[in-house]
């Protein structure tokens, strides 16, 4: 029988089980080393790495969970946490893999090498917010009310950052849309 995430951490907090906390980090750690990936535009090993931090500060934190999120939201925003802390320590991002192109279109494959490229490098002009909060909203499918929780950020300001790396995004790839 598996044990609900509560009630792993209460074995946790209350038992120092660290089976229990094995079992919460094999639970969740595909989900938090995905959403890193995407963050640091699939540097494995430093996705990798900022997991372990996570992992390594959520076991240290567990008894200040309260349970008013999902604990993957939570994990979710440990995770951002060290992101935006070791981006500001790096300045530097590689900005080599992005997301598959929008929805029902597929380009010939002449051409799919240059939507890529031109959507990699779209997506690069973004702030490191704007990048973020379409990753939250856009690849991990949350609401924004859902993303502002899990970033720490007034629900506005997600709609805002959405909006505004949509309306860049539009413009710098227009010509791949010769409707707008």
């Amino acid at each position: 029988m598996s044990l609900s995430d509560l009630d792993l951490i209460a074995r946790v907090v209350v038992e120092d089980d660290r089976a229990a906390f094995g079992e919460l980090v094999r639970k969740h750690q595909s989900a938090v080393r995905a959403f890193l990936r995407q963050l640091t535009c699939g540097d494995h090993a430093w996705a990798d790495d900022l997991a372990q931090e996570t992992f390594v500060i959520s076991y240290k934190t567990l008894a200040r969970f309260r349970g008013e999120a999902a604990f993957s939201s939570w994990l979710l925003g440990i995770a951002h946490n060290q992101f935006r802390n070791a981006r500001r320590r790096q300045r530097e991002i590689p900005h080599e893999t992005v997301p598959e192109p929008f929805g029902d279109y597929e380009p010939s494959p002449a051409d799919k090498t240059a939507l890529h490229e031109d959507l990699s490098s779209a997506v690069a002009r973004l702030s490191a917010d704007e990048q973020t909060a379409l990753h939250v909203c856009y690849q991990q499918g949350l609401t924004h009310g859902e993303a502002a929780e899990l970033l720490g950020w007034p629900v506005g300001t997600v709609k805002t950052h959405i909006a505004r790396s949509k309306e860049k995004l539009r413009h710098l790839l227009a010509a791949w849309n010769p409707q707008t």
